[in-house]
C-alpha cells in the first residue's frame, strides 16, 4: 500500500475510534489529523494546526453567532408561544388540531431559529404540554414535535447552510435560502398529510375554535416574529444587503421586538441570552477549525478523487450513484453530528455530483434533508434526544413512534433528489439561472 492509502486508512480509522471512546467531535478530528501526519511526515502538523486558525477566518462565518444569537432573543423572548397560538388559530379546529398545530409552529420557528435543536428547546415543552393535556399520545406527542422540529434545517436562514457554502467553496447563501424554501413546505406538507392519517386513526380530540376578533389579534401579534424571515430572505435575495448584514439586521429587529414590543425580557437578561449564544457558537467554530485541517489531510491525500472514481466505477448512471449517496449520507448521520458531517463530506461528495451536472445548490439541499433524518437517528440524533429530554421519555418509544416520519422524510428526499426543478426553480427565477 501507497503511504497516502495508509494515512488515509490511519485518519478515519482512528477517527471513528475516537468518536466510539466518546472523545469530543472537534478534538477527534484534530487527533486523527496530528495521528496521520506523524505518519506521513511529522512537518505537516504545522500545517495542520494553521489550517485551524484558517479554518474561521471567513467574513461569511461572522452571519452565524449573528443568527444563533437572533434565534435565541426570539426563543427567549416569547415569539414561541405566539407562534404556536398563530397555528393554532390557522389549524386548530380540526381533529387532531394540536398535531397540525406542531407542524405549522415548527415551519415558522425553523424560518426564524435556523436550529432542531432550538426549535425543540423553545416549542417543545409549550407544544407536547398542550398536546397530553389533550389526550394525545407521549409517543406520538414527542414523535411529531422532533420530526417536524428538523425543518429548521431546510427552512431559511439555516446556519447549517452557510457552513455548506463556505464548505463548497463560496456557493451564494442567497441561492441556498431560496432553493430550501420549497423543499421545506413540501416536507411541511407530506408532514400534515402523515398527521391527518394517524389522527383520524387514533380519532385524536379536535381543537377549540376562535372567534375572528380573537383569531384576527393573535395573527396580528405574532406577524411580527414572522417578519424576521420575510426581512431576511428578500434582504439577501434583493441584494440590498449580504448575508452577514442581514444577520446582524435580524438581531437588532429581534432586540427591539423583544424589549420594546412585546416586552418579555429585560435588558439585564441580554447577557445570559448571549453567553448561551457564545457557548453554541464555540461547539460550532471549534468543530469548524478542526474540520478544516481534517479537510486538509484529505485534499493533501486525494481522498476526493479517489472517493469520486470509486463511486462512478460502482455505475456511471447517475441516478444510481445519487441513491448510493443518500445511503451513505443517512447511515453517516447515524454516527455525526450536522456542523461535521457537512464539513467532511461536502468536499468529498461535491465532485462526484457536479461531475453529472448537479448543482452544488441542488446537492447542498439534499445534503440538508439528509441531515435532518440524520438528526432524528441514534445515536447521535441531538433533535431526538432533546426531545425526549423535553418529553421525559425513552429514545426507544419516541424511535418505534418516529419510523412512518422516516418514511414521509425519505420519500421527500427522494422526490427533492431526483427532481432538481423543486428546490432550483424559485432560486433562478429570483436569481436568474
Amino acid at each position: 500500500m501507497t503511504a497516502y492509502l495508509v494515512g488515509t486508512i490511519i485518519l478515519f480509522v482512528s477517527f471513528i475510534v475516537f468518536l466510539i471512546l466518546r472523545v469530543p467531535v472537534s478534538f477527534s478530528l484534530l487527533g486523527a489529523s496530528v495521528l496521520s501526519c506523524l505518519y506521513l511526515d511529522p512537518k505537516f502538523i504545522s500545517s495542520v494546526f494553521l489550517r485551524l486558525g484558517d479554518g474561521v477566518q471567513s467574513f461569511s462565518f461572522l452571519a452565524i453567532p449573528f443568527f444563533i444569537f437572533a434565534g435565541d432573543l426570539m426563543s427567549a423572548g416569547g415569539i414561541s408561544s405566539r407562534l404556536v397560538k398563530v397555528a393554532d388559530v390557522l389549524v386548530g379546529r380540526f381533529r387532531g388540531g394540536l398535531a397540525y398545530t406542531n407542524v405549522i409552529a415548527s415551519t415558522f420557528f425553523g424560518g426564524i431559529s435556523g436550529s432542531p435543536t432550538a426549535d425543540v428547546s423553545s416549542l417543545g415543552p409549550i407544544e407536547m404540554d398542550m398536546m397530553m393535556q389533550s389526550g394525545y399520545d407521549k409517543d406520538f406527542t414527542v414523535a411529531v414535535t422532533v420530526a417536524t422540529a428538523t425543518q429548521a434545517l431546510i427552512i431559511p436562514p439555516s446556519h447549517n447552510m452557510v457552513i455548506y457554502g463556505m464548505a463548497a467553496g463560496g456557493v451564494s447563501t442567497g441561492r441556498l435560502f431560496l432553493a430550501g424554501i420549497v423543499p421545506g413546505l413540501l416536507l411541511c406538507a407530506a408532514m400534515m398529510l402523515l398527521v391527518y392519517w394517524i389522527t383520524k386513526k387514533r380519532n385524536y380530540p379536535r381543537g377549540p375554535k376562535y372567534g375572528l376578533k380573537e383569531g384576527i389579534k393573535i395573527i396580528t401579534d405574532g406577524f411580527l416574529g414572522l417578519m424576521t424571515i420575510v426581512i431576511i430572505i428578500l434582504g439577501v435575495c434583493t441584494g440590498i444587503f449580504t448575508v452577514t448584514e442581514s444577520a446582524a439586521i435580524a438581531c437588532i429587529y429581534a432586540l427591539f421586538l423583544t424589549l420594546f414590543v412585546y416586552k418579555n425580557i429585560k435588558l439585564r437578561e441580554i447577557w445570559g441570552i448571549l453567553k448561551k449564544s457564545l457557548y453554541t457558537l464555540s461547539m460550532i467554530l471549534t468543530i469548524i477549525a478542526a474540520a478544516n485541517a481534517f479537510c486538509y489531510l484529505m485534499s493533501l491525500m486525494q481522498v476526493p478523487a479517489k472517493i469520486t472514481s470509486l463511486l462512478l466505477s460502482i455505475s456511471d448512471n447517475k441516478y444510481v450513484v445519487l441513491f448510493l449517496i443518500n445511503i451513505l449520507l443517512l447511515i453517516l448521520g447515524c454516527i455525526m453530528d450536522i456542523a461535521p458531517l457537512i464539513l467532511i463530506v461536502t468536499p468529498i461528495l461535491l465532485p462526484v455530483v457536479t461531475s453529472f451536472g448537479m448543482s452544488p445548490v441542488h446537492f447542498g439541499i439534499m445534503l440538508m434533508m439528509n441531515l435532518a433524518v440524520g438528526s432524528l437517528t441514534p445515536p447521535v440524533g441531538t433533535t431526538l434526544f432533546a426531545g425526549c429530554a423535553v418529553g421525559h421519555t425513552s429514545i426507544e418509544k419516541v424511535s418505534k413512534a418516529l419510523v412512518p416520519f422516516y418514511v414521509c422524510m425519505v420519500v421527500a428526499l427522494l422526490l427533492v433528489t431526483y427532481v432538481p426543478a423543486i428546490c432550483m426553480t424559485l432560486p433562478n427565477i429570483m436569481m436568474g439561472a
